[in-house]
């Protein structure tokens, strides 16, 4: 059985979830350029994604 790849995603507010590689993308999510099984596509959202308020309430924050 082939391991299905996910590609890790973005939104306008900066916001990241993993996506079917083989999937078009709902709008407004973009594709970051990493791509792998599941779990490293978590392990990466994980690293990256730090702040996990939304930019807009960053940005209000200062």
């Amino acid at each position: 059985m082939n391991e299905v790849i996910f590609r890790v995603v973005r939104n306008d507010e900066e916001q990241y979830s993993v996506w079917p590689a083989d999937s078009d993308l709902p709008p407004g999510w973009s594709a970051t350029g990493f791509e792998g099984g599941r779990d490293e596509c978590l392990a990466h959202v994980d690293q990256v994604w730090t702040d996990m308020r939304p930019a807009s309430v960053r940005r209000a924050a200062g």
